[in-house]
């Protein structure tokens, strides 16, 4: 699945390799008002695409930008069961790191975030090697949550983070003092450890960085929630084998068996 934000159609190709990208102050720019147009009509539809990350997002010449695999994209409820093993490691959000299963759209502005940064200094922000490096590197960055940010987590993943060693919290300025301050203060507010607190894709697209790119009369927003009931029945393997035969006729109806 591929979502057109531009009306246009064009070849695309995967932001695979992140040395390979031309990431001028102005691609990235443009980068940062594209994704998150994107998921504000995505989350608009009451989704959450739960697995954004650079191979995630399609590119062409132009900067025109496609959101893809919305294969783990599940709708926004606050009753059903969500997993937590949702989200390349690399941009996933503290919460899902803490395993919680109560989680929200914040999860895709982090991921957001990790990329913007990593397109920004040209490498992964937080290149973690499990789950516990990837946390640790987290917290080198960001600081040691407060008791009142550690307010969205369960009992459990709160007496594991106070067990750690304090982090002193680094400016991201003085961590990245060669990346626009402006840029680094909407990246700070996307990548805050309580979920509750972390900027919404629409203030994003408010803030001063994006101000000469964000235009409200030109993004589009989804008036019907999206529903994934069709894909809660329990098929058999003959129906299944039944519906991808179909599919495949849609294409080559010549195959068609007598």
């Amino acid at each position: 699945m591929i979502i057109n934000f531009s009306g246009q159609y064009f070849q695309c190709h995967h932001i695979s390799e992140l040395e390979y990208l031309t990431t001028t102050s102005i691609f990235c720019a443009v980068f940062l008002v594209s994704d998150p147009l994107g998921l504000k009509y995505i989350h608009s539809a009451n989704v959450l695409h739960r697995d954004l990350k650079p191979s995630n997002l399609l590119v062409n010449s132009n900067c025109d930008l496609k959101i893809c695999d919305f294969g783990l994209a599940r709708v926004n409820s606050e009753i059903d069961f969500m997993t937590e093993y949702v989200v390349m490691r690399w941009y996933r959000p503290p919460e899902l790191l803490l395993n919680s299963s109560d989680y929200t759209a914040a999860i895709d502005v982090w991921s957001v975030g990790c990329i913007f940064m990593a397109l920004m200094v040209r490498k992964p922000l937080f290149p973690g090697k499990d789950h516990v490096n990837q946390l640790r590197l987290l917290m080198e960055l960001i600081g040691t949550p407060s008791e009142a940010e550690l307010g969205c987590l369960n009992d459990k993943a709160k007496t594991y983070i106070r067990q750690l060693p304090p982090f002193p919290r680094k400016p991201f300025t003085e961590k990245f003092p060669d990346v626009n301050p402006i840029a680094m203060a909407l990246v700070e507010k996307m990548l805050t450890f309580d979920p509750r607190r972390r900027i919404t894709v629409e203030d994003a697209l408010t803030h001063p960085y994006l101000a000469s790119l964000h235009d409200i009369n030109d993004e589009p927003t989804c008036m019907i929630p999206f529903s994934f009931e069709s894909e809660q029945h329990v098929l058999t393997e003959e129906q299944i084998r039944e519906l991808i035969y179909r599919e495949a006729l849609a294409f080559s109806p010549k195959y068609r068996l007598m």
